[in-house]
């Protein structure tokens, strides 16, 4: 298996929330707003234990992309990657809200062929065998196929100037955030709302976590969860300026492929609280 795709399947898989795994994919930007449109914003990108303290693995690059206030593509620049962070640089050279993030889709599972499994997707397969096969080579005489469509967005969103709405527009495929309160706009004292979209329409009753960073400073991990309501609305109030991750996830049957048997869909953004 080619190890950017090795990669890209360990990072959708490390992305689903708490309770698959311990450690938390996040971006990081050195901060959030800035004047004027001659700015640059850097970004660390990793996976890890505890949030912002890059201890397990770095994102790949390539998986990163940047869109201008307009809808167009940006460059990442100078780009580096160790052993467990990637660091970037955008150039914010248009006023409005930039967005900046990866978006991965992708089958992982398992069949069997003449009795020995093989996995789809993701590294293990047997001794002597390939490590993974795509879902377009799965035999015909493959039995016990399960499979599940992984859909994930990690994403942030840094406001040069005044901010604006242009890159919060839906796609309308999986799961997605449509603020309420502009997420380059929070302050301690103010609760903040914000829209969760499954599929382009409200997501009501969906858990949200929200976690600060600086976990390493404090005895447990300062997670808060908020529940969506019929609107797909959550709100959150901040108790602390910082940075804080919000997650959410969520599980259904509406598979793009036939053969998968669930839809397991992901949302993680970093935002920025500042004092008022």
């Amino acid at each position: 298996m080619p190890f950017a795709t090795r990669m890209l399947a360990a990072a959708v898989l490390m992305s689903l929330p708490a309770a698959a795994s311990a450690h938390r994919q996040w971006l990081l930007p050195n901060a959030t707003v800035f004047s004027g449109t001659d700015s640059w914003v850097t970004v660390d990108a990793a996976s890890s234990n505890d949030l912002f303290f890059a201890d397990h693995q770095p994102i790949r690059l390539d998986w990163v992309k940047a869109w201008a206030p307009d809808g167009s593509e940006a460059r990442i620049e100078n780009g580096a990657t160790g052993r467990y962070r990637s660091t970037f640089d955008v150039k914010l050279d248009k006023p409005g809200t930039w967005k900046i993030g990866t978006m991965t889709t992708m089958v992982v599972g398992s069949f069997k062929l003449n009795g020995e499994e093989r996995r789809v997707g993701r590294s293990g397969g047997g001794p002597g065998m390939p490590s993974t096969v795509s879902v377009a080579d799965i035999p015909a005489e493959a039995t016990e196929v399960k499979l599940t469509e992984l859909v994930g967005r990690n994403e942030i969103f840094v406001t040069a100037g005044a901010p604006s709405t242009g890159v919060f527009k839906p796609s309308g495929k999986g799961l997605e955030l449509e603020p309420v309160t502009h997420p380059d706009e929070l302050v301690t004292g103010e609760p903040a709302s914000f829209r969760f979209l499954v599929d382009g329409k409200p997501a009501p009753s969906l858990k949200v976590t929200v976690v600060p960073g600086g976990k390493r400073y404090r005895n447990d991990d300062g997670a808060r969860d908020f529940t969506t309501d019929a609107d797909g609305v959550v709100r959150v109030d901040w108790p602390a300026a910082g940075m804080y991750w919000i997650n959410a996830s969520l599980t259904d049957g509406k598979v793009s492929d036939v053969r998968a048997g669930q839809r397991r869909m992901n949302y993680m953004t970093t935002v920025e609280v500042l004092l008022p």
